[in-house]
């Protein structure tokens, strides 16, 4: 068993002699399992202990950069200082760069006052564009971490992605669609925020697929370039439904989804089967009013705490770890709300 403590140490930590401890270690037999259980223990309390010195007293300061509507960066702010108890005996400060739509070059120009200004990390949600894959490499260069959260830069210098697996997402998006709508006629209007987002064209790319293979003939719709902002979102959605009287149903990758609940009731339209993404305060409120069929959502507390730990491990404060693994997708009808959810 590997470790980096001395047999003294590992001795006095497990109130044993040190010569048990060495034949334990080595193998060497003549020892109950019991006492080589406690020796055991002895080097895994010695590793917590390790981890908690190296964390005492160290402040992490992180920039958390986002274009998102305010719905959900305020959701992301929330969740985090959430966690913030569960990160101690580290202090982590936060410094948030929040917008909801703008030029690349601004979100561009943020990221560059932070590698001038310096950080211990940067937790970033961006459009995957060359300007932004830029920016992060210069962050890199400067020794900060960045971590990308919901939507992935893959081309980039990222230090890892936190997040689901959007295309598995989205195909569980198209499994759902197919089954509650069935063979029931008519056209399913999709409606993304951005084409810039990779989060969404992979969501969009796994919905299609399924739903090429489970409904063949079934007719998808799409919009795009919404912002996922209501006042932007209702004209687009209501030009669809003006244009097309075959849609009945709707999968919203990128949200704005109290103006499409609008839209559908200004034209007297039926909406027979709604999913959507993200259990914000928008969507939370509307699937309790049964205004959504189901929402796809992922714990954003523990998405915001495994991208704190991976930049305390980037600066030696945690022990490594394995990959980081896509956080599960829960699929959330007005029947299973978890716990505290508002709205």
């Amino acid at each position: 068993m590997g470790h980096p403590f001395p047999i003294r140490e590992i001795a006095r930590q497990a109130g044993l002699s040190e010569a048990t401890v060495d034949r334990v270690l080595n193998g060497r037999g003549g020892v109950r399992e019991s006492t080589a259980q406690e020796v055991y223990r002895a080097i895994a309390d010695l590793e917590r202990q390790r981890t908690q010195v190296r964390l005492m007293g160290r402040t992490f300061m992180i920039d958390i950069v986002m274009q998102a509507p305010e719905r959900f960066s305020s959701a992301v702010r929330a969740a985090l200082e959430a966690e913030l108890p569960s990160l101690h005996p580290a202090v982590v400060r936060s410094r948030f760069h929040f917008r909801e739509t703008g030029p690349v070059r601004e979100q561009v120009a943020v990221l560059d006052r932070i590698a001038r200004r310096g950080s211990q990390g940067v937790i970033l949600k961006a459009p995957d564009v060359p300007e932004i894959t830029a920016a992060v490499g210069r962050l890199a260069e400067a020794g900060i971490p960045v971590v990308t959260l919901v939507t992935d830069l893959p081309a980039s210098a990222r230090l890892a992605y936190v997040g689901i697996d959007n295309r598995a997402a989205g195909a569980t998006a198209a499994y759902l669609m197919s089954q509650w709508l069935g063979d029931r006629p008519g056209h399913v209007l999709t409606s993304l925020s951005s084409g810039f987002f990779r989060n969404e064209e992979e969501r969009e790319m796994g919905f299609r697929s399924v739903m090429r293979v489970a409904r063949p003939r079934r007719t998808l719709v799409e919009i795009t370039e919404g912002q996922g902002l209501d006042a932007t979102q209702y004209d687009l959605v209501r030009e669809a439904l003006e244009r097309d009287p075959e849609i009945c149903a709707v999968y919203s990758i990128g949200g704005g989804n109290n103006a499409t609940v609008q839209a559908f009731k200004d034209l007297g339209r039926e909406c027979a089967v709604f999913i959507a993404h993200d259990l914000d305060e928008d969507n939370t409120r509307l699937l309790r009013e049964h205004r959504l069929s189901a929402v796809l959502h992922h714990d954003l507390r523990q998405d915001m705490r495994e991208a704190c730990h991976l930049v305390m491990r980037a600066h030696g404060a945690l022990p490594p770890a394995g990959p980081t693994l896509p956080s599960a997708i829960q699929v959330v009808t007005p029947y299973n709300m978890p716990a505290g959810a508002t709205g």
